[in-house]
């Protein structure tokens, strides 16, 4: 969520004004967050906000790197009417993904069109400008439903589709239709909704190719997981070929599955925000972060799953402390029991899922 007040901390922020209810500047944000944890240096530059993160993409050399970018990337000041949270982050800033070297970026969620068609458009003109591949939104619902093809490393392609669902807050007039831009969106975990997406991953799919299915679904906060998500995510892999299910909307991280030895990420949780300085939910530690790498085992072995625990403060993420690894260890083997995993040490900063 490299918006709002993150913008306004990079080298070329946009407009801040607001339509929130209580704030009406992205500045007040960066203020929320330097009374809790001191002055942020300003502008900082566009690798800052990545922190400790830059020297775990170093470590560790993903062969792709996918974000779920929950922000406009766009100067339009068309607020979506009735909406009470706009992000938005200036074009010129876009700069803060290349800092990363991120390869796709899955616009399908509630906060895309915070500004308008138009505003959505300008993000992914500006991305593709960047040399970034989009997914889950485009100028019709042939563009939004297409995947992103990145280039894998044995010559194959990773597909990563991407869809948004109301249970996260996106509003169905976002949906793309053969005459007006939006999001892929997904409108139930039925059966229907199954076959629909076996077909389009059929379509698409080469032999070799990996494929993701990124999904914006649930609330923001808990961590339950109904019966049909785990039912539908467990299709995906089972009737669809998906080789990892790439869940997201929960502001901190939830369950994670295992089935068939395809990771099955419920929710992901926040990478960047600017939420530092606002309280509510402290019970779910949502200051923490955890940075996920996947190594899949084509051989009929179980994915490899490694978790970094980062910890964001003065907008920066850096390695979680001890107490703060142990509690998202306990955790995640607390919500994985029901889902048949847990959540190892496997060094200094990572931990590793196993299947019990």
């Amino acid at each position: 969520m490299t918006g709002r007040g993150i913008d306004q901390i990079l080298p070329t922020p946009g407009n801040p004004r607001l339509h929130e209810s209580y704030v009406r500047s992205a500045i007040e944000y960066v203020e929320l967050a330097e009374r809790r944890n001191g002055a942020i240096a300003r502008p900082v530059s566009p690798a800052y906000i990545w922190g400790d993160a830059l020297t775990e993409l170093e470590r560790h050399r993903p062969d792709v790197r996918i974000v779920n970018l929950e922000s406009a990337v766009t100067t339009r000041d068309d607020a979506w009417p009735g909406k009470g949270i706009h992000y938005r982050m200036h074009p010129a800033n876009i700069t803060c993904l290349g800092a990363a070297r991120v390869d796709c970026a899955v616009l399908a969620n509630n906060h895309v069109l915070d500004w308008g068609r138009a505003g959505m458009e300008e993000t992914v003109a500006t991305l593709q400008a960047a040399g970034i591949a989009v997914a889950g939104a485009g100028h019709n619902e042939h563009e939004a439903a297409q995947p992103a093809a990145l280039a894998g490393p044995h010559g194959n392609r990773v597909l990563v589709f991407a869809f948004a669902m109301a249970s996260a807050g996106t509003p169905s007039s976002w949906e793309a239709t053969s005459s007006r831009p939006g999001v892929a969106l997904l409108h139930d975990c039925s059966a229907a909704s199954l076959a629909r997406l076996r077909e389009r991953i059929g379509a698409q799919r080469r032999d070799g190719d990996v494929v993701v299915v990124s999904i914006h679904w649930g609330p923001n906060w808990g961590y339950e997981v109904e019966p049909e998500r785990r039912r539908f995510a467990r299709a995906l892999i089972d009737e669809a070929g998906v080789d990892v299910v790439h869940g997201h909307s929960s502001h901190h991280p939830i369950a994670i599955e295992l089935h068939a030895g395809r990771p099955i990420l419920y929710g992901c949780g926040d990478f960047i925000n600017d939420y530092e300085g606002i309280g509510g939910y402290e019970a779910y530690r949502p200051n923490l972060a955890l940075m996920i790498f996947v190594a899949l085992d084509f051989a009929g072995g179980a994915a490899d799953l490694r978790l970094v625990p980062l910890k964001r403060k003065q907008f920066r993420l850096g390695y979680a402390p001890q107490a703060d690894r142990d509690w998202l260890q306990q955790m995640l083997c607390r919500e994985g029991s029901a889902f048949g995993t847990h959540a190892a040490r496997s060094g200094e900063h990572e931990l590793r899922i196993w299947a019990d």
